[in-house]
């Protein structure tokens, strides 16, 4: 039992490590979801709103530090309406290839959604044409 502690220690801190890598991960996209969807719901066109998503996306997992072997965002525009909702899925592929000696797969794809309204008030953005 004394030399088998220090081993069972060891591999206990590191599937905490492991589990928290993981948790910590899905925090922050959760984060990044939300941000993404705000900013989608600020924008005037539908093209804009999946550019700000994107782009916002990318920034909020930058600042966290979280490392995406692949994002994927997928923008729901189709009740972009005043008064309608924007919705924002993340996917990230984390890598976990560290954490292999615990079986653990060497990546794993952590996702999002955020649902962010569109204000009823608001206009679309028309062009002023009169000289």
């Amino acid at each position: 039992m004394t030399l088998a502690t220090p081993v069972l220690i060891v591999v206990l801190v590191f599937v905490a490590v492991v589990v928290h890598r993981g948790v910590d991960a899905r925090l922050r996209l959760d984060d990044a979801a939300h941000q993404a969807a705000r900013a989608a719901s600020l924008a005037r066109t539908p093209a804009a709103a999946m550019a700000a998503a994107e782009q916002s996306a990318a920034d909020a997992l930058a600042d966290a530090d979280v490392v995406c072997t692949s994002l994927n965002v997928d923008t729901d525009t189709t009740t972009f309406t005043p008064g309608g909702t924007v919705a924002v899925t993340l996917s990230c592929t984390v890598d976990q290839t560290d954490a292999l000696l615990l079986g653990v797969p060497a990546s794993r794809v952590v996702t999002a959604t955020f649902t962010s309204p569109v204000d009823a008030w608001r206009s679309t953005h028309t062009p002023d044409t009169t000289p």
